[in-house]
């Protein structure tokens, strides 16, 4: 038996219809097929309850004595142990033979089910992860569960802003970056400070449609384009932005009181000077001013 509330023993056939076989409709279910006497079988199955364990629920294994539960060993048709079969919707899907190494059953396992979140080792490099996979809502939810502890890290107060940010929730956003006051974070505070700009200013403008088709009637229309701009920015499509925003700036830079150059330097905050398109379109700037 064992401690690990996602592992379990079956006994019998019918509890292996339950457990294995209708479990697997909801998560994958991996089966290992061992038997007291296997001596690779003890090596394995520790291996295996430490991977379950890491999936932290996304998984399940059961546990099948092979001298006592025949007739799951004959209907699956084992031949040699250990034999490890993943079940997926109710059928068997892949598995293996023979002790394997934790990263061979992890690149199985791989192609169906998430890799697990990592929360014992480094908390804010695993949510900087989901941030920067896409997976804001998952991103969020563990900033969330880690900010509710005494430790309040700056760092990670300004990540949950970005979440907060990439789900809309501006004036929730708004709330939590004026709450750091880290010098060390300074430049990310900015960051996120400027993206609120841009996204409120593009939610007063015209839609980018009819600013283009301003645009394509009159092209020096000054306004179209800086308001072009900005609805850009705010769909992060940084580089024709920059690219109006310095158009504009040459051609007339005391549009609404330097407009586009106070524009420019918002969004080299926003994406910091290790950007390349930073380091381009400041070169570009400094070379129009001098």
């Amino acid at each position: 038996m064992t401690d690990n509330a996602f592992v379990f023993d079956v006994v019998g056939a019918e509890q292996f219809d339950q457990l294995v076989v209708q479990n697997s409709f909801h998560k994958p279910v991996l089966v290992d097929f061992w038997a007291q006497w296997c001596a690779p079988c003890k090596v394995l199955m520790p291996v295996l309850e430490k991977i379950t364990d890491s999936y932290a629920g996304e998984m399940l294994l059961a546990k099948v004595d092979c001298d006592q539960e025949q007739e799951i060993v004959a209907r699956l048709g084992v031949k040699s142990l250990p034999t490890v079969v993943l079940f997926q919707d109710g059928k068997p899907v892949d598995g293996f033979t023979g002790a394997q190494s934790e990263s061979n059953i992890r690149e199985l396992l791989a192609k169906y089910v998430t890799e697990p979140v990592d929360t014992k080792e480094a908390p804010l490099v695993t949510a900087q992860n989901l941030f920067d996979n896409g997976e804001f809502a998952k991103a969020e939810a563990f900033l969330h569960a880690l900010l509710t502890g005494d430790d309040q890290q700056s760092a990670a107060l300004v990540l949950y802003a970005r979440c907060l940010v990439e789900r809309g929730a501006l004036a929730d956003a708004e709330t939590v970056i004026n709450s750091v006051v880290d010098e060390e974070q300074k430049h990310a505070v900015a960051s996120v400070r400027a993206q609120l700009t841009f996204l409120r200013q593009a939610a007063e403008l015209p839609d980018m449609a009819d600013l283009k088709t301003r645009l394509a009637k009159e092209p020096h229309d000054d306004e179209a384009l800086l308001h072009l701009s900005i609805q850009q920015l705010a769909r992060q499509n940084y580089e024709p932005a920059l690219d109006n925003l310095l158009r504009l700036f040459i051609r007339n830079r005391g549009f609404a009181d330097g407009a586009a150059h106070n524009t420019l330097l918002q969004v080299f905050d926003l994406l910091g000077t290790d950007n390349p398109l930073v380091t381009l379109y400041r070169r570009r700037l400094y070379q129009a001013l001098y």
